[in-house]
């Protein structure tokens, strides 16, 4: 029978060997993680445009392919709540998350310009809101418009299966806002409402998620606010047009 002390010399022997290999395994595989979550981010954005994107399809491109896209055919651009661009840092390093925690007056925009072959201009936006359990978040596209919502994606953090996470699983939701419009007849913002028993307004509703009212509640919250706060960089790019 091994002594107290053998049992706590043995404790703290594994503890420490644990510690070791987790710490090695995080300092190899740290810049490969960190890779694939960049990937895997241009993807969201690019899902967004996935049907206004030359050659391969989204789902066929490689992540050389991806970096290709970002790289030639992407521009991107910071702003600032009123409107302005931000020099000297791209919208990829803005971290929406950590945004939401500033003042609103303070927050920084990503944005990210898709033009094609044909040279039309897709703009395309990032925003984040709140779902049933935590955070949910998306891409939106505009047309050169600016009004016309040309394509949709999103994900979340912890939304039920089957529920609400159909939002990111059933690709039936985000095809939905294609096509519609932010902006009235009148020009007064309107944003898509998810509506809750069906879209009756074809204009700028779409189809709720069955037995996801929280959920649905909160992708039409997200988008109200989010693409909202693009408003003064669209108003400013109207007046110099």
């Amino acid at each position: 029978m091994h002594s107290t002390n053998y049992i706590i010399r043995f404790v703290l022997i594994m503890t420490t060997l644990a510690a070791l290999i987790l710490a090695s395994l995080n300092t190899f595989l740290g810049p490969q993680h960190a890779k694939n979550e960049k990937i895997y981010n241009k993807r969201a954005v690019l899902a967004a445009v996935k049907d206004h994107l030359d050659g391969t399809p989204l789902t066929d491109m490689t992540d050389q392919q991806v970096e290709d896209v970002f790289a030639n055919k992407i521009q991107q651009e910071v702003i600032n709540m009123s409107g302005e661009v931000i020099e000297g840092v791209t919208a990829e390093s803005v971290d929406l998350a950590k945004e939401r925690k500033k003042p609103e007056a303070d927050r920084l925009l990503p944005l990210y310009v898709y033009t094609d072959s044909a040279g039309k201009k897709y703009y395309i936006l990032s925003i984040r809101g709140n779902g049933l359990w935590d955070e949910i978040w998306g891409s939106i596209a505009l047309e050169e418009d600016m009004k016309t919502v040309a394509g949709a994606s999103f994900d979340h953090k912890g939304e039920t299966p089957g529920l609400g996470a159909e939002i990111k699983d059933n690709p039936a939701f985000p095809e939905q806002f294609t096509g519609k419009t932010i902006i009235d007849e009148q020009g007064n913002y309107t944003s898509v409402v998810v509506k809750k028993g069906g879209a009756t307004n074809p204009a700028n509703e779409v189809d709720a998620i069955s037995g996801a009212t929280v959920t649905s509640n909160g992708v039409t919250e997200m988008l109200y606010r989010g693409i909202r706060y693009y408003q003064p960089y669209f108003n400013k790019l109207e007046q110099k047009s």
